[in-house]
């Protein structure tokens, strides 16, 4: 039996014969007879790439989403201005009951004037008034977002008029009932398409003719930032919520422009002193105001992303480990079912390290096809994301890189040892096995 056996397999290893004079096997016939192997078992080959597929996948999918995320966002702040500074009015307090950020009277209009005056490294100021209110268009009627600005307001923010145009200084002035749209806004009471500009609105039942339409912004967060309405600040503070400081034009926030992100720290030290002397404000009591730094909430933001991407990216190295126990497993399987296969190999003159070569070849090659394989799910799945959800498609090229060395380390460490079993067999032993 043992001889037909010899003779069977003799062809078919007729390549080891070499060994015995050479004492090398060519890396492409290794290759060849480890894929040949493993195509002959493919449910347990796939089965086995499973948990690699998944890790690898995982890894890049994640990375890519939340440098996605990030950009998105960064994108959207950077759009606002990283170098402006935003002041907000203090919480009131009722009773107990301690209120939101920006209830109080605390900033005026004539606050803003200062800094803009006062303040040298403060190269625009915008004062602006912020209410919810319900907004009606013959039929059509929906809850948004006032804003009463001043003419500032444009540039600070970044954001202009797509069509028609902003009010004047006049307007301001003379409190004028005119309003701009945000796109939001438009599509609601307007549908798609068409001129707007002319028509007239009501808000909280004050009519306001529409002289223009922002450009569109998007969201930032839940924030739709289209959903809004922009009114000259005199008009909304008379007409729509009263002067209701002790002394000039209440605001809820202001803004301040430097001349460039560097210059961002000194506008915020010098827009902080100014106010707390206009306040009357002295050590150890609290400010009645808040500044917001917009780069500090970038930096603030990309921290965030960037250790909870981390973790995730960490939890999905776990797979990683799950799927190397996988192979493992399978190859230690793979030695045993195959024990007179090895015999056989060792007879016609394959060495130990020929028999190590071809099974730590085997776990290679699957770790390395579940890597490709992860890889190219993970990047289909990262796009998926991106254009379902709306942000920027982001791949690494060291992402991608990880995977592939994470794979291929995997398939080399889970092949160690059950290539070395195979490698020690003794072949008259294999050749009597069952």
């Amino acid at each position: 039996m043992t001889l037909k056996l010899f003779f069977k397999y003799n062809n078919m290893f007729k390549g080891f014969y070499k060994v015995k004079n050479t004492r090398t096997v060519p890396l492409l016939e290794i290759l060849t007879m480890a894929a040949e192997t493993l195509w002959s078992n493919k449910l347990r080959t796939g089965l086995t790439m499973l948990g690699v597929i998944i890790g690898i996948s995982s890894v890049i999918a994640i990375t890519s989403v939340g440098q996605g995320v990030q950009k998105g966002v960064e994108q959207q702040i950077q759009a606002l201005g990283t170098d402006v500074l935003q002041i907000l009015a203090g919480a009131a307090r009722s009773g107990n009951v301690r209120q939101g950020i920006g209830s109080s009277s605390t900033l005026t209009w004539e606050d803003a004037k200062a800094i803009a005056t006062q303040a040298p490294s403060a190269q625009l100021v915008s004062a602006y008034l912020q209410r919810s209110a319900q907004v009606v268009y013959a039929g059509q009627n929906t809850s948004t977002i006032i804003y009463g600005t001043d003419l500032n307001y444009p540039e600070v923010r970044n954001t202009h008029p797509q069509q028609g145009r902003f009010f004047t200084q006049e307007e301001l002035d003379t409190a004028a009932q005119f309003a701009i749209l945000g796109p939001t806004v438009q599509s609601t009471l307007f549908g798609q398409g068409g001129n707007v500009i002319g028509e007239k609105i009501r808000i909280q039942g004050e009519a306001y003719e529409v002289i223009g339409v922002m450009e569109p912004k998007g969201s930032q967060g839940p924030m739709d930032r289209d959903d809004q309405i922009f009114i000259p600040l005199t008009s909304m503070s008379k007409r729509l919520v009263g002067n209701n400081a002790l002394v000039g034009v209440s605001v809820t926030g202001i803004l301040v422009k430097s001349a460039n992100q560097e210059q961002l720290e000194a506008a915020q030290f010098q827009v902080t002193n100014l106010l707390r002397l206009r306040h009357n404000i002295y050590p150890p009591q609290a400010d009645d105001f808040r500044l917001t730094n917009q780069a500090d909430i970038v930096s603030t933001f990309t921290n965030v992303v960037g250790l909870f991407t981390v973790m995730v990216v960490a939890i999905a190295g776990i797979s990683l480990v799950v799927g190397g126990i996988g192979i493992a497993n399978i190859m230690l399987v793979s030695v045993v079912e195959r024990t007179r296969e090895i015999g056989i190999r060792k007879a016609v003159g394959a060495t130990n390290s020929a028999i190590l070569n071809q099974f730590l070849a085997e776990a290679i090659v699957i770790s390395i096809a579940g890597g490709v394989i992860g890889m190219g799910s993970g990047i289909l799945i990262a796009f998926a994301a991106a254009t379902i959800f709306k942000f920027p498609f982001v791949i690494s090229l060291w992402s991608v890189i990880v995977g592939f060395g994470l794979s291929l380390t995997v398939g080399l460490i889970a092949g160690v040892i059950p290539a070395r079993n195979a490698a020690k067999l003794d072949p008259i032993t294999a050749l009597r096995s069952d």
